[in-house]
């Protein structure tokens, strides 16, 4: 990997950063995986980045880099990494960790666009992709329910960039963007919801259809034009005009706080009313993945889902919330062939993603490796 630049000790190695979401430690984190917000943002004097020709995407990088300078955003641990400079298998790393988009990176067998970069800056979970959609998304990734603490993050680096830099923005309809749903605040909230006992319980279309009744849509893992798997739903608002940052936010969280006592009291229905059937689903996606030799990503991310539907309702003592969102991440494509240190097919990597789930949890069981476990290295062995 290279195009890191930083200052201190602090990791500038893409596989060392973009993590700190996944620690469990938000609000409501059994429910609430993460919590994003996203204002999109343009420079005055220059056309939307979709028909931006290169000179105009290379002054854009450099306004905003000269920009983030100024603020002190990318001292003391802040960074920024141009796709351009990333091997592939990082930026798809960046990806998976839900912190650039797949518009942002390009594609896997090509170059990404021309001028793409991201930071991160210095001041906690919060960063900006630059010559996206628009020319710049600002963000804060946060786990569990914490949209005040995310939007205050993206306010503040908003007020800073924008004494340094001309944001296009019109009197009467606000921030101008590439996307005319996205006109006005320009913000974006998201909630990732692990929604399991309102699935079971068959009550998840009779909740969706009710939130898309008050302005806010669903989507995927990946937001727009992704599939739901591992019963995770991704709630976000649909209207950014015509109503405050604040008042966008609060309703989200007001909604989504619905949502989340929803799912409690589905979960108290399983347990109550089905409880070995609830147990023998948790107790066999457990087992399954602590000695599977192959798993593709979508079965993991099911049988994961029985998993932490056990753990919240102490059907299990192991493993970690933690632990599973870690498995989340570092099961997909990009993390397997990092660690493996190789490009991996399909097949290699069904099985190194079985290797990697069963010893991070035979160690969170504390009992280490099962006699004759191979090693997480040693996939070839097991083919």
């Amino acid at each position: 990997m290279t195009g890191g630049n930083g200052a201190g000790s602090t990791p500038t190695r893409v596989e060392d950063r973009g993590t700190s979401w996944l620690d469990a430690s938000g609000s409501d984190h059994e429910i609430v995986l993460s919590t994003r917000v996203r204002l999109a943002r343009n420079l005055q004097g220059y056309v939307f980045s979709v028909r931006a020709g290169a000179e105009d995407r290379l002054g854009i990088l450099d306004r905003v880099r000269g920009a983030l300078a100024a603020t002190g955003r990318l001292e003391e641990g802040g960074v920024l990494w141009e796709m351009a400079d990333l091997e592939p298998v990082d930026r798809r790393l960046l990806h998976e960790r839900h912190i650039v988009s797949r518009e942002l990176i390009g594609p896997d067998d090509g170059t990404p666009p021309v001028g793409a970069a991201l930071a991160i800056t210095s001041s906690g979970p919060c960063g900006l992709m630059i010559n996206e959609e628009d020319h710049l998304r600002l963000q804060s990734l946060r786990n569990g329910m914490e949209l005040e603490a995310a939007w205050g993050e993206v306010s503040a680096l908003d007020e800073a960039l924008g004494r340094e830099l001309p944001f296009a923005f019109h009197h009467e309809f606000g921030f101008l963007t590439c996307c005319p749903t996205n006109v006005g605040t320009g913000l974006r909230a998201s909630v990732l919801l692990h929604l399991p006992g309102l699935v079971l319980t068959k009550e998840i279309s009779k909740v969706l259809q009710g939130i898309s009744q008050v302005g806010l849509t669903y989507r995927g893992l990946y937001g727009e034009g992704s599939d739901i798997v591992g019963n995770f739903f991704q709630i976000s608002n649909q209207t950014t005009l015509g109503k405050s940052e604040s008042d966008l936010v609060d309703h989200l969280r007001e909604i989504v706080g619905q949502v989340v006592e929803y799912e409690k009291r589905a979960r108290a229905v399983l347990l109550r009313e089905a409880p070995n059937v609830l147990e023998d689903k948790v107790w066999r996606a457990y087992g399954i993945l602590r000695h599977a030799r192959s798993l593709s990503f979508d079965e993991t991310m099911n049988l994961l889902s029985g998993v932490r539907l056990g753990l919240t309702l102490k059907l299990l003592r192991t493993p970690r919330v933690r632990t599973l969102n870690e498995i989340m991440i570092f099961a997909q494509s990009a993390h397997l062939e990092r660690r493996a240190g190789r490009t991996l097919d399909e097949g290699d990597a069904d099985v190194y993603r079985a290797s990697l789930v069963r010893e991070r949890l035979a160690a969170e069981s504390g009992d280490g490796s099962s006699p004759g476990e191979p090693r997480p290295d040693a996939d070839k062995s097991t083919r």
